[in-house]
């Protein structure tokens, strides 16, 4: 079977004066072709932060993820490329010609579809360009890190800390949550759950304000009263999206209570809330673009010898 060869990429945005919606794409002289940021992932990355990390070195600009794009898939000179894309809003940063990319335009999104060079470039701008999903999450549903069985804690349940696979979830919460920008953190009482945001509120300066209203026990006592909040955070229009702490007795709740429909197996309706995982949530109830990251650990399929593939593509044009 040919190799698979994993990348990950961002379609970046801003928005001019008009309201007109521009999108960057860039010239790569090894090709000379028009593309979008993107690269391969290095040992041990997942997609996500991989494809951060090549739009920096690539453009020189900073940029807050958002929604995730679409997938494609084509054939290179090593195997077949799988590139998973987000929509990415850039705040920030200057390009720079490099050794990659010596020519950066930002077009309208009609003219960089017509720009481009490949057509599985053009499927990732078609995506960027839909109106009937936004283009950023408002919410983040983050379920608490590890923190063992109960029936190995003597003391209050509330008080159950976390374990060391739980410190790990948090150490890479606390790495790839601020690429989405957030500007607010609120947590369930449980420790575990406010454990498992602390590190992140102090690396971005942020308190974590309590909001029993999303804890088990609280929405148990009040659904209306949980749902209600929750929809106000999911319609909200702050600077950037609100990171909830929560627990895997709310979060499923909350989610089939604003209309998403599961399809599990075996016929399974209840959406997954893993420990350690989050859903990015954006639209509205009954209209909501949700995505679930189960973990963030590094793509099976991305090298494991520590050193970045070097693999070269065939012939001038040959797509990357």
């Amino acid at each position: 079977m040919p190799e698979l060869i994993p990348a990950g990429g961002g379609v970046l945005w801003r928005t001019r004066d008009d309201g007109t919606l521009e999108t960057a794409v860039v010239h790569r002289p090894k090709y000379d072709d028009w593309s979008l940021p993107k690269g391969k992932l290095d040992a041990g990355e997942h997609a996500l932060p991989a494809a951060v990390r090549e739009v920096r070195e690539e453009t020189g600009l900073e940029a807050v993820v958002g929604r995730r794009s679409v997938q494609t898939r084509y054939p290179v000179q090593d195997g077949v490329k799988r590139v998973d894309y987000w929509l990415m809003q850039v705040v920030g940063g200057a390009f720079v010609p490099n050794s990659e990319v010596d020519e950066l335009r930002w077009l309208p999104v009609p003219e960089a579809t017509a720009l481009v060079t490949h057509e599985h470039d053009r499927v990732v701008l078609a995506d960027l360009a839909r109106t009937d999903v936004p283009r950023a999450p408002r919410l983040l549903l983050v379920r608490h890190a590890s923190a063992g069985d109960r029936r190995d804690w003597n003391g209050p349940d509330d008080e159950r800390p976390l374990d060391r696979r739980g410190r790990e979830q948090v150490a890479t919460l606390t790495r790839v949550l601020p690429l989405f920008g957030p500007a607010r953190l609120l947590t369930a009482p449980p420790t575990r759950c406010r454990a498992t945001l602390e590190p992140l509120a102090e690396d971005l300066g942020l308190p974590v304000g309590e909001v029993p209203e999303l804890g088990e026990e609280g929405f148990t006592a009040d659904p209306q009263a949980g749902m209600a909040l929750a929809e106000e955070l999911l319609l909200g229009d702050g600077a950037g999206p609100v990171v909830v702490s929560s627990q895997g007795g709310t979060i499923p709740s909350v989610l089939m209570a604003l209309g998403l429909r599961w399809q599990g197996t075996a016929g399974k309706l209840r959406p997954p809330a893993a420990k350690g995982s989050v859903w990015t949530l954006g639209g509205r109830p009954g209209a909501l673009a949700a995505d679930y990251y189960r973990d963030f650990a590094p793509d099976p399929a991305a090298p494991a010898d520590g050193v970045r593939r070097a693999g070269q593509q065939a012939g001038a044009a040959a797509p990357r």
